[in-house]
């Protein structure tokens, strides 16, 4: 049967010809496989990787083609073709090095420049786990709960809230939470232990056939390590009575398979008045296991649990008045706890040198429960407007893909396909809205059932290689099944509605020089919306689509600069709301984003490195009169760029800024959300495997509001609401002092 599908594929493309071709293994210094590294025919453009016994076969290969192999961390190794190689085996080491720009090659990849924000990862390494999204040139992110709630994201001119229109994954475990308690697509990236991560792998816009929902602003897909280098003992201290401890540990290590454990602890009061008690610890362990010939399999445990007190948003006309100081609250029984415990296996089948089978099952056990007030006494002046939402979830998912490559046409020519299928089926019990006091007095359920969403998936896709041309064409399938029980009613009240996704996606790369590529790029995506609104409306309208296109270019003038530039536009269908903090269901209609997209990477020195990016984004309803139609909290101009230096002396270390403009807050921009500029700063001094360190966030001690919301509230003295910005400050100048060990 695979014959005759290989066959077909082969008869749609061209017929098959002989050709040249080089093959080999790659390993490092003690011989041990790489899988990953890239393999670069620098005068066809052509390319492939390693796989999981650090095979390569790279096809249409002449004498005198100059080929790059190159990963991150390693130096690039240059080969030239010879008539001894031509249709031979050949073995490549690579020599260890200090990350560097010129590692990577600008490949006809469809989300090629990953690869190289991936220097910016590995040149300054991040506080934390949710800080690594910051890395994504153009997205920016807020906290608003004390450091233990998901923090809101914003890209592309979307407030993405908790992750609505941003599918996130880590080594294939999805993030996003469906129909959540607190709102839908919440991506809580607590439970990732920042040391642990290795790599991040984006993409902007719904043009990806394996990304499905919430892929329409874009995804992120985070890579954890596979193995330890070395063992690690890091601890910090610092202001606000902050202590954090990681611990990472070998287990084991053989020929063929490694383990090991890591663990992180994190105390602090933080900077409000009223102390935030938050503590957070994160296990994680981890089995790989590589035969180094045709299998590649990781086992994958980890557990985190949180708990905080917050201070929520606080109305800018409390401290005007002095009640409360910039840093004080209004209910400061705000808070919280989860927990979130996972099992993830992935396995690699390598069937032959040109198709592989890849495989993952998953299995989450995630509890929430979360206490805020946002709009005081409001709705109740006597015991104030505290809400509590709470929920019980398992998640159980699995997916299942073949990939293959040949060879077809004339010289110059590579087809690739991948084609997969998957689900994932979230149980979510108990699932509730209820007016609370003090975080023990049950007042009244506003809303309290069961819901259970099944997501069935397939997808193909398909990428043909031509001289200078590479397009990319895929298609998915979605169906999804939503089923909520409401615990209210006082009979039993079960709906039920299913509902079909088909989305295509194309796009084109031209890359007329090996420096310069220039894409095109066009999908269809969605976000589904929770099974509350689901079934509330009917199974209408509640899977709104996502249309987008790119139009950009990415140029390596030279081997340590890179340049990207990108013209987009993105319109999303109307969609139901399902509004957590209040229960009820609310309509918004048809959007329309345009934007330009401008980032620089520049290896000054071989210890010096620069990157920059800048965003702008026209947002706005179509449904909307003029001067109406602003979509609130949607940044139209954002900016970041960092300064990093390693190895002189000793020391290392890195600046880096964050600004975002001015922006409305509500639809006719009455009211306008500050905008902020904050610099952080980090200095590193290493003696042997000894590292000490100095970490400060808002070098410069700027007064910025982290999170803002319009929203309209009433103080304990008040007779009438007002409505105004609420917002969370966000953190002062913050000193915080490191010592880690490796060994």
């Amino acid at each position: 049967m695979k014959k005759h599908i290989t066959l077909i594929v082969l008869l749609a493309f061209g017929l098959v010809v002989h050709a040249h071709d080089l093959s080999g293994t790659v390993t490092n210094e003690k011989q041990i496989a790489l899988e990953g590294v890239g393999v670069y025919n620098k005068t066809t453009g052509g390319y492939t990787y390693t796989n999981v016994s650090g095979y390569f076969e790279l096809d249409d290969i002449s004498v005198g083609d100059v080929i790059y192999f190159y990963s991150l961390g390693y130096k690039n190794h240059q080969l030239t073709i010879s008539e001894q190689l031509l249709d031979g085996k050949t073995n490549i080491t690579l020599i260890e090095s200090a990350v560097s720009l010129d590692q990577v090659v600008l490949v006809s990849k469809v989300n090629a420049l990953s690869n190289f924000v991936n220097v910016d990862v590995k040149a300054s390494p991040v506080k934390s786990s949710q800080e690594i999204l910051r890395k994504v040139p153009g997205l920016i992110i807020g906290q608003h709960a004390g450091g233990g709630k998901a923090e809101q994201i914003f890209l592309r001119g979307f407030d993405i809230d908790h992750g609505t229109d941003l599918a996130i994954n880590v080594d294939g475990l999805p993030v996003n939470m469906v129909s959540h308690a607190h709102g839908q697509g919440y991506s809580d990236m607590h439970f990732i232990i920042p040391e642990t991560i290795d790599n991040i792998d984006f993409g902007k816009g719904p043009y990806y056939a394996n990304k499905g929902n919430f892929n329409t602003a874009g995804y992120i897909d985070l890579k954890t390590k596979r193995k330890l280098d070395n063992n690690l003992i890091s601890a910090e201290i610092g202001q606000f009575n902050t202590l954090r401890t990681v611990g990472m540990f070998k287990v084991a290590e053989s020929d063929f398979s490694n383990a090991y454990l890591a663990s992180e602890l994190v105390l602090t009061d933080g900077p409000f008045d009223s102390s935030q008690n938050f503590n957070r610890l994160n296990i994680m362990g981890r089995y790989t296991f590589n035969n180094r010939k045709d299998q590649d399999l990781s086992i994958t445990l980890s557990h985190f649990q949180s708990k905080w007190d917050a201070s929520g948003q606080v109305p800018q006309r409390a401290i005007d008045a002095g009640l409360i100081g910039r840093f004080g609250a209004i209910d400061d029984t705000e808070g919280g706890n989860t927990s979130r415990s996972n099992i993830l296996l992935n396995h690699t089948k390598q069937l032959d040198e040109h198709s592989r089978v890849k495989s993952k099952a998953y299995l989450t056990k995630y509890d929430f429960e979360l206490f805020s007030n946002f709009t005081f006494f409001l709705e109740d002046p006597v015991n104030g407007d505290q809400i509590r939402q709470f929920e019980d979830r398992t998640i159980i998912g699995a997916e299942t893909s073949y990939v293959h490559s040949v060879h077809v046409g004339d010289h110059d020519s590579q087809l690739k396909y991948e084609s997969g299928i998957g689900f994932r089926y979230d149980d979510v019990n108990d699932v509730q809205l209820s007016r609370t006091k003090n975080r023990q007095t049950l007042l009244e359920r506003l809303a309290y059932g069961d819901v259970d969403e099944l997501n069935a998936y397939g997808f193909f896709d398909v990428t043909y290689k031509k001289n200078k041309w590479t397009l990319n064409t895929g298609l998915r399938l979605d169906y999804f099944k939503f089923d909520y029980v409401n615990n209210l009613t006082k009979t039993y009240d079960s709906k039920s509605e299913n509902k079909l996704f088909l989305g295509p996606k194309f796009n084109v790369i031209y890359a007329p020089t090996s420096n310069l590529q220039l894409f095109a790029k066009s999908g269809i995506g969605y976000h589904s919306n929770d099974t509350r609104v689901v079934t509330a409306n009917n199974g209408k309208e509640i899977l709104p689509l996502a249309y987008g296109a790119d139009l950009g270019a990415i140029y390596k003038p030279m081997d340590k600069l890179v340049i990207n530039a990108a013209l987009w536009t993105l319109f999303l269908e109307q969609e139901f709301v399902y509004v957590g903090d209040a229960g009820i269901v609310e309509p918004s209609g048809e959007t329309k984003r345009l934007g330009v997209d401008f980032g620089l990477r520049y290896q000054i020195t071989d210890w010096l490195y620069a990157n920059g990016d800048v965003n702008y984004t026209y947002a706005r309803s179509t449904e909307d009169p003029d001067g109406q139609d602003l979509i609130p909290l949607a940044p139209d101009l954002t900016s970041s760029a960092g300064l990093s230096f390693i190895d002189i002396k000793n020391f290392s270390g890195g600046i880096n800024y964050k600004y975002v403009k001015d922006r409305p807050a509500n639809e006719d921009n009455s009211i306008v959300a500050e905008g902020y500029f904050v610099t952080d700063l980090n200095l590193n001094y290493s003696i042997k495997n000894w590292t000490l360190g100095v970490i400060i966030e808002n070098l410069f001690d700027t007064k910025w509001n982290e999170t803002q919301f319009a929203t309209e509230s009433r103080l304990f003295n008040e007779t009438t609401p007002v409505e105004e910005i609420h917002f969370t400050p966000g953190i002062p100048f913050y000193l915080r002092g490191k010592i880690a060990v490796n060994f």
